[in-house]
């Protein structure tokens, strides 16, 4: 015949329902399922509590409500990292973000946006010619790159 376990916690855990409580030891976070210890990570280590938590609520051992109050989480980042889980799995917090480019200024297109601007050109057709943002165009007189243009 099953037997029923007690929820019974070590001291100073904080329940995040009546099976599953987690405890800060040190530098390490410890979650019991009862009084047996299932997953520790450092306290630091915003990934691995984003997997536990998540794989907490996708196997139904917890639910969202559950995680946001014990923890003091916003909903919605437990649904952005459950979504993350169900869709990319436990690598998918591991994983960092694709790295963007951004525009460069190289020297071959500052001379040719000097030109054109000396000419009297917009700054939207210099935009458009160079191929760089020019609506801010501060980062063309850093250095004095077109100190003979500001008079």
């Amino acid at each position: 015949m099953p037997q029923v376990q007690l929820p019974i916690f070590p001291a100073g855990s904080v329940e995040i329902n009546r099976e599953l409580a987690c405890r800060v030891e040190g530098e390490e976070v410890v979650y019991f399922n009862g009084h047996l210890p299932v997953f520790a990570h450092a306290k630091s280590d915003l990934a691995s509590f984003r997997l536990f938590t998540s794989q907490l609520i996708v196997q139904g051992s917890a639910t969202q409500g559950h995680v946001a109050r014990a923890f003091g989480v916003p909903l919605v980042a437990i649904k952005r990292a459950t979504k993350l889980y169900r869709e990319r799995g436990p690598g998918g917090f591991f994983v960092s973000g694709a790295r963007r480019e951004g525009s460069k200024l190289n020297a071959e297109k500052l001379e040719q946006a000097r030109t054109l601007l000396v000419q009297g050109h917009p700054l939207p057709v210099v935009s458009a010619q160079t191929g760089y943002s020019l609506f801010r165009p501060e980062p063309l007189f850093q250095g004095n790159a077109l100190a003979p243009l500001r008079g």
